[in-house]
């Protein structure tokens, strides 16, 4: 992909570069310096390191002025609901950013494009570079038009009460049990590491997840619960 295509791609997103690399560092993955060291010397990750920070306070400040009634509890979760990596990485493909990554060849072609925790450093490593090319304000603007929307719904569905806390609450109604987390598999390198976890109840497995950290895994193993839990309600 040459730099032409990264220039549509800015024109795409509304964000103009005086330095069109500085975008193409924020979609270049660790892997493909590992391939590509003559083309390439600098990845992502510090990038990302920025845009998380950004990211926090433009959502922040969003949240604080919208929802003035809330209290801080209720607003930190609403915040932990749209900068999670699901969500993070739903706004990555919206906006087709995994076309656009850089990747080793073995991580493209096992789902590099598509994963999300990749989508979701990439979101931020973007956010890191608009922050660099224009400030905090354009950063905010970006946010506002990109992640806002979802905000509302999150808010009056109260979707930011993670699967854990709802599986918990449905095990100890239904079962009189805490569940418990299970570390079932540990794969790959410690930059890109995938966890296996199983929730339990008791001795009984009730959903299996994998994510690229203990706390993702566990949420789509409660997740799972979760809708196992529901089926079984609907056959009866």
């Amino acid at each position: 992909m040459d730099k032409k295509e990264y220039i549509e791609l800015a024109k795409r997103l509304e964000v103009e570069f005086k330095d069109i690399n500085l975008l193409i560092k924020a979609l270049t993955h660790r892997s493909y310096i590992n391939e590509n060291r003559k083309k390439a010397h600098e990845h992502n990750e510090r990038l990302e390191f920025l845009g998380d920070a950004v990211l926090e306070l433009a959502i922040t400040e969003y949240l604080f002025k919208k929802y003035q009634q809330r209290p801080e509890g209720d607003l930190t979760s609403f915040r932990s609901a749209i900068v999670c990596t699901d969500s993070l990485a739903m706004a990555s493909r919206r906006l087709d950013l995994g076309k656009y990554l850089r990747l080793s060849h073995g991580e493209a072609i096992t789902g590099g494009r598509d994963k999300d925790y990749i989508l979701a450093n990439t979101f931020e490593a973007l956010l890191g570079a608009v922050y660099l090319e224009h400030g905090y304000d354009k950063c905010y603007d970006f946010v506002e038009k990109v992640l806002v929307p979802k905000i509302d719904r999150i808010v009056k569905l109260r979707l930011d009460i993670n699967s854990k806390t709802k599986f918990q609450e449905v095990a100890q109604a239904r079962f009189g049990k805490t569940p418990s987390y299970r570390v079932l598999k540990e794969l790959g390198p410690d930059h890109d590491r995938i966890f296996t976890i199983g929730v339990y109840v008791g001795n009984k497995k009730m959903g299996t997840g994998k994510g690229p950290n203990k706390q993702s895994a566990e949420e789509i193993a409660a997740k799972e619960a979760l809708d196992s839990i529901s089926k079984t309600k609907d056959k009866s």
